[in-house]
């Protein structure tokens, strides 16, 4: 099958160019100026942005066991509608995959399925629990590609320490959502701060998270293990991993769209559209991270796509779940509030979303070369509309940024030569 997209604005080498990108069995042929398909599909893109399909390390799909608010399809669709090609899809599901056999069984939903690339993690212990490890050989050779408990922190050291040597040997990373229940008081729903006096909510201490991380950088450097920590939210977080970059501890880091954009101050009442954990937090955290991300201490940007129903989210904060999805309107969201507004490039926001977690993992895609994958995404920088639930593809719509102003919205996605989605279609 040969596609070729006419007139892509491209930044090969940091350059603005148009080009052409000749698409054949799956890979890039040619790029170039005045290119033939010699008679395949051509899509003429009129000049919008064109970059190797986004990466995002950290995605809920939900299946199996939660399919009323995601399956592997609508969320690969979801991620396809953002400009996704390759998803990461944590294991907090039931069954969770801590066997070979469930983890083979979730491999062939996302052979059947999927409509993106899905790698799939599997669980550092079996259950999610603190106590018994997963057998990381059997699960590795099933299919996975990291560990991690996501959803729940590892409160025993000593069950992270033995996970990091094993994952260690077999030269796999540990990811981790980082949270010390011991920590945890009074059911706390949002940041421990301001904002949440003000609304007589219970809050979360930035220490049940930024605690966990020193305790596990430290674990890190004594296995030699390649730690990597989910969606980063507290400054003080931020400079425990810088020091541990400066000490050479083999340490990498995201950070959500959702903190980089909003913080406790944004929320505006006990809205469950605004509960995601870790939550946000103050004006300075939000500043750090952005800090974080512009030296390097950050490494990567993922979402934390986490759908729940309509009925789960409504109420109260107390009581429901945490999460918001996000895979749609992550690239849209920082482009037009970061990229137009001065604060980061355009170029640096492309690598956090492409390059950079490409390189974390070892995945060979995120590039726009000839001879790489057909991953790819187009973006249309220029045309001006709002984030609506009508255009989700998600099996849900708990996000608080409904409403909101975008430029830069996904208009084609290609995975492996083939269209995954196309504007208006």
């Amino acid at each position: 099958m040969t596609l070729l997209i006419k007139n892509a604005h491209t930044l090969i080498g940091h350059s603005k160019q148009i080009q052409d990108i000749l698409i054949e069995g799956g890979k890039i042929k040619e790029i170039g100026d005045q290119l033939s398909s010699d008679g395949g599909e051509v899509i003429d893109v009129q000049e919008k942005l064109v970059v190797p399909g986004l990466i995002d390390v950290h995605v809920h799909l939900r299946e199996p066991g939660f399919e009323y608010k995601e399956t592997i399809e609508t969320g690969s669709a979801a991620a396809a509608r953002g400009g996704f090609t390759t998803i990461c899809a944590m294991p907090n599901v039931n069954p969770a995959p801590d066997t070979p056999e469930k983890m083979q069984r979730i491999q062939q939903l996302i052979k059947d399925t999927a409509l993106v690339n899905v790698k799939q993690y599997a669980p550092i212990t079996e259950l999610l629990t603190s106590e018994t490890l997963t057998d990381q050989e059997a699960l590795i050779e099933a299919g996975a590609f990291a560990f991690t408990n996501d959803g729940v922190g590892v409160q025993s050291a000593a069950t992270m320490y033995k996970a990091m040597k094993e994952a260690a040997r077999n030269h796999v990373a540990i990811v981790a959502h980082t949270e010390d229940d011991s920590l945890l008081f009074g059911g706390g729903v949002m940041h421990e701060g301001i904002r949440n006096k003000e609304l007589n909510l219970p809050g979360m201490s930035q220490l049940t998270e930024s605690t966990q991380i020193a305790r596990d950088v430290l674990l890190a450097e004594a296995t030699g293990v390649h730690y990597h920590i989910c969606h980063v939210s507290a400054k003080e977080s931020v400079r425990v991993i810088r020091e541990a970059k400066r000490a050479g501890i083999n340490v990498t880091a995201e950070v959500t769209p959702h903190h980089l954009l909003l913080s406790e101050q944004d929320i505006p009442s006990d809205n469950t559209l605004y509960k995601m954990n870790p939550p946000l937090r103050g004006k300075d955290d939000q500043e750090a991270l952005l800090e974080g991300l512009l030296d390097g201490t950050i490494d990567i940007i993922a979402t934390d796509h986490a759908p729940h129903s309509k009925d789960e989210k409504k109420g109260s904060m107390i009581g429901s779940p945490f999460g918001i999805i996000g895979s749609e309107t992550a690239f849209s969201l920082l482009y037009t509030h970061l990229v137009k507004t001065h604060k980061i490039t355009l170029e640096q926001l492309i690598d956090w979303m492409t390059i950079k977690p490409a390189e974390v993992f070892g995945f060979k895609v995120g590039r726009l070369a000839v001879g790489s994958p057909a991953d790819i995404a187009c973006f249309d920088l220029e045309n001006k509309t709002k984030i609506s639930k009508e255009t989700i593809r998600s099996k849900s719509s708990n996000t608080p940024f409904i409403g909101w102003d975008i430029a830069g919205d996904t208009y084609l996605t290609i995975v492996n030569g083939k269209v995954v989605y196309q504007e208006g279609i």
